[in-house]
């Protein structure tokens, strides 16, 4: 497979301390993958792999969710662009 196809995106949740908790998301562009989705939180130590319909399952329910806390924090509202690594 080539690496072309593959984006990454990346963001750090604030936990206190100077880094904070990374947020990876890799999405792989090929019809035939099983699961074009990776997520990865802390530092890959809690990761799962997602189908696209679980993964937009997944988006919906979550933002749903956390939209119910209230207005997002600063750290989330930057732009995210994608990478290839």
């Amino acid at each position: 497979m080539s690496t072309t196809n593959r984006r990454f995106y990346r963001l750090r949740a604030p936990d206190g301390t100077q880094d904070g908790t990374a947020v990876s998301v890799r999405v792989i562009d090929d019809p035939v993958e099983r699961f074009p989705v990776y997520l990865a939180v802390g530092g890959g130590r809690r990761r799962i792999y997602l189908t696209a319909h679980e993964a937009w399952t997944l988006w919906r329910c979550l933002s749903e969710g956390v939209a119910s806390l209230g207005e997002p924090p600063a750290n989330v509202r930057v732009v995210i662009r994608p990478e290839a690594r």
